[in-house]
């Protein structure tokens, strides 16, 4: 078995080994992963955070040792916490990352990717934060555009979001709306919740599509269009613009 790591900003993670696959998901910097099988050109990926499978072009990261895995899959997690920022290599070279980038063995604004090491200036996100957290990191991606796939404020879709934000206030969740439905405690009632829990609609087969997060007031922030804030109630989301209710409430869960 071999393992890699993500030595890029963003990278797509499709569906199946072709360049016009579907994008099922994105990698970023930093996140590594197991190679379940290699081709000439693309390799099957298991993403060790959520355990999340698809295809990444081979020239789209970097190979490491089982060593190193197991040493990035115990050591702290620190992730970039700025929208947009850059880091430099030892020649000085630029790179744009995104917000959530993980920085590996960061520490005196350094950190290593395989063997290369990088300078990083920005702040960090780093260990468990407070639940009331969630929605003030919830807001850093307000209007970001929907992207099927997407995990960044440059496009996003609606269980990438909520991961995102779990995610940069240290607490883990799946990648689909369907599995982090089954993360974390159910609630009876809407008036049960508070902000941060995670409401989860379905369509007209009972299949679990939709997420977002519930904030005060009855209000809740999600990815349908561009991340925004549209009113939750018994039957689903109201759309605020449209005056139509755009999702049918399934499960409100409570995940911390």
């Amino acid at each position: 078995m071999s393992f890699g790591i993500c030595n890029l900003s963003i990278v797509p993670l499709r569906s199946e080994p072709s360049d016009a696959s579907e994008m099922v998901s994105q990698v970023l910097l930093g996140e590594h992963f197991t190679i379940i099988e290699k081709t000439k050109k693309w390799s099957k990926i298991q993403i060790h955070f959520d355990e999340y499978e698809g295809y990444i072009d081979n020239k789209q990261y970097e190979e490491i040792d089982k060593d190193l895995f197991d040493k990035l899959s115990t050591s702290d997690y620190h992730y970039s916490s700025e929208l947009l920022d850059y880091i430099t290599d030892n020649n000085n070279h630029l790179s744009t990352i995104s917000i959530g980038s993980r920085l590996p063995f960061y520490e005196g604004q350094k950190f290593s990717i395989g063997q290369k090491e990088y300078s990083y200036e920005g702040n960090c996100f780093h260990g468990k934060l407070d639940r009331s957290e969630i929605i003030r990191t919830a807001f850093m991606f307000l209007n970001t555009p929907y992207l099927w796939g997407g995990k960044t404020p440059f496009g996003i879709d609606c269980s990438g979001f909520t991961q995102m934000v779990y995610k940069l206030c240290g607490y883990p969740l799946l990648r689909d709306a369907k599995d982090q439905a089954t993360q974390g405690e159910v609630l009876s009632f809407i008036e049960e919740s508070e902000p941060g829990d995670l409401a989860f609609f379905d369509n007209e087969e009972g299949v679990i599509t939709h997420v977002g997060i519930i904030m005060n007031d009855y209000y809740i922030i999600h990815a349908h269009g561009k991340v925004r804030i549209d009113v939750l109630d018994h039957s689903g989301i109201y759309n605020t613009d449209t005056k139509t209710h755009t999702h049918k409430l399934r499960v409100i869960k409570k995940i911390i």
